[in-house]
């Protein structure tokens, strides 16, 4: 059952409405019964009573017939006082029903917008928009309650009629904020706009000043003016996409997997692209068998916006999906997915294409990792930053930039229809090189992908993966800007214990992708393999998940630990941020 409440507001209005409306029929036929009965005894020279009158009037007006005044009606001004009695009864039926009648009937019957929640224990998102829809779906599958707050009646009637607990207001209003219930909320998000989200921050401020809030904002440069507003985290969207952008393309998951392999192995690690059309689509890993013929382990998966480590058998392929997969060299050409290319002779060198502010972020990004990786950059327009300059769908400028002796070319334009346009023409000049692409709409991801397309973000989806690892602090989602790695480690304190027994993901929030053992790489790891004092473990995780379990790994599962700072752990969901 919805915790919202239905709405009477407009209602007093309609019952305004429909009194003045009675109120004027009684006028009428309160003048019309004493005209006629003054009538009656000035052209007839007939009295008659006034209730008498009464009836002939309502007679006259409802045109339901007449009595026995009939014969009386000799006189001109009778007959004109009867003819404009029966046209005000038939304009009387044409104009209420319509204006009166019908509106209220409407009103009575038609499902009306809630505005106000009884939820609980909540989150407040102020907005709705498709990176909202993605937080939405996180907390939904996480079992927190969440209410959406928007300004569109028809919006809020949609979303109500889906099962989406939503509001009717004006969230800047603290009016507003309390009938969704702030004061009983463990959080909100302002998504309204970069000058609205400010209002709404100190409204909720009013109601609750120890309320979590979180502002997504456009222009990294209002940062400053949302914080002082009282926001207690911002999410710079299109900084944060580039951020994602230029870790990729600094070194794909399945080149740091391989990285941190020391031993001289067969297997062989790569990235393989789920489109449409592919058996995978729709199976669960363990329906997969494809996948089991070849040998096939999946490590892990890109699934929209965020990266699953070590998926459970139960986890369902999605179209579009990226597996990182390890198995024999030689096994991947049964399996109906597109390998991502990942050449180890890669040049060091990404293009960068489009220096807005994902562009830019890009390039900082790479800049900050260190990784020695050349950048050019390829923009429209000349300004400092910018190393060539022309149109990305020009073959000529995409030569310029020297495209084919790259690692990964991005594309971090602001239009979607250039982007697809200019992922076939890359694709025409270097087929080897991975392409990156960045989409506006969701709608343009499975476009991108079948243009060839590697690895694509939406702006909403990474925006909404983000907002949910934020408030999701029991749960990592690991989003694509996440500093996640591989690490390379012994384990001697943990020697003589199962996975399963050890439970590391919920412990430390990593997971043990791989195994080194008399020199052999073991990766198809159950709940039952038991580690030993020589094995070498490969782990992934977070930075922050790695430091709890080198802690783990150093004074074994027995010893005291400390309580996880940052919410790093794939445990029990449910409890969100404070």
């Amino acid at each position: 059952m919805s915790a919202t409440t239905a709405s009477t507001e407009g209602r007093p209005d309609w019952r305004r409405r429909l009194m003045y409306a009675f109120l004027t029929v009684v006028a009428i036929v309160a003048v019309y019964t004493v005209l006629y009965r003054w009538a009656m005894v000035v052209y007839a020279d007939v009295q008659v009573s006034f209730l008498h009158s009464l009836r002939i009037v309502v007679e006259s007006l409802t045109t339901a017939g007449f009595g026995g005044d009939a014969h009386h009606w000799t006189s001109g001004p009778l007959h004109l006082l009867v003819i404009a009695m029966n046209l005000s009864g038939v304009l009387l039926v044409f104009l209420a029903i319509p204006l009166f009648v019908v509106p209220v009937f409407r009103q009575l019957f038609e499902t009306r917008p809630p505005t106000t929640s009884s939820l609980t224990d909540h989150v407040i998102i102020c907005g709705y928009g498709a990176e909202d829809e993605v937080l939405g779906d996180e907390l939904t599958a996480a079992g927190v309650p969440h209410l959406y707050v928007e300004t569109d009646p028809d919006l809020v009637t949609s979303l109500n009629e889906r099962g989406v607990d939503a509001i009717l207001g004006d969230p800047e209003r603290i009016e507003t904020l309390e009938s969704a219930n702030a004061s009983a909320a463990r959080a909100l998000v302002a998504d309204v706009g970069d000058e609205a989200n400010p209002t709404v921050l100190l409204s909720a401020d009013q109601i609750d000043p120890s309320l979590y809030t979180v502002s997504v904002i456009r222009d990294y440069q209002v940062e400053d003016y949302h914080r002082y507003a009282g926001a207690d985290d911002v999410v710079l969207a299109r900084q944060l996409l580039g951020k994602s952008f230029g870790m990729r393309s600094a070194a794909s998951y399945a080149e740091k997997l391989r990285d941190a392999i020391a031993v001289d192995t067969q297997v062989r690690v790569t990235e393989l692209l789920v489109q449409r059309g592919s058996e995978l689509v729709g199976q669960t890993i363990r329906e997969a068998t494809v996948l089991e013929r070849a040998g096939v382990t999946v490590i892990g998966a890109w699934v929209g916006g965020k990266f699953v480590v070590s998926p459970g058998p139960d986890t369902r392929i999605a179209e579009n999906s990226i597996l990182l997969v390890a198995g024999e060299r030689g096994d991947f050409e049964s399996v109906t997915a597109r390998p991502i290319p990942h050449p180890e002779d890669h040049p060091s060198r990404v293009v960068v294409c489009g220096y807005g502010t994902v562009g830019w972020s890009v390039v900082q990004a790479l800049a900050e990792e260190n990784s020695g990786v050349a950048v050019t950059v390829v923009d429209r327009e000349a300004k400092e930053g910018v190393d060539v300059v022309g149109d990305v769908t020009d073959p000529e400028t995409l030569r310029e930039a020297r495209v084919d002796e790259s690692r990964a070319v991005v594309l971090a334009l602001d239009e979607d229809t250039p982007t697809v346009y200019a992922t076939l023409v890359i694709n025409q000049l270097a087929p080897q090189v991975e392409v990156i692409a960045r989409a506006g709409d969701v709608d343009t991801v499975w476009k991108l992908y079948n243009a060839g397309a590697d690895f694509v973000l939406s702006l909403p989806t990474v925006t909404g993966e983000i907002l949910a690892s934020l408030l999701l602090e029991d749960v990592e989602i690991l989003t694509p800007d996440t500093e996640f790695d591989f690490l390379r480690t012994d384990a001697m304190a943990l020697a003589g214990r199962s996975l399963g027994e050890l439970d590391l993901r919920a412990r430390t929030g990593c997971t043990v992708v791989a195994v080194e053992r008399d020199g052999e790489l073991l990766i198809d790891l159950g709940g039952d393999f038991e580690l030993r004092d020589v094995d070498t473990l490969i782990v992934a995780g977070s930075q922050g998940a790695q430091r709890r379990f080198r802690e783990l790994a150093r004074d074994g599962v027995d010893a005291p630990g400390e309580d996880a700072d940052d919410g790093g752990s794939n445990g029990p969901q449910g409890s969100t941020r404070r």
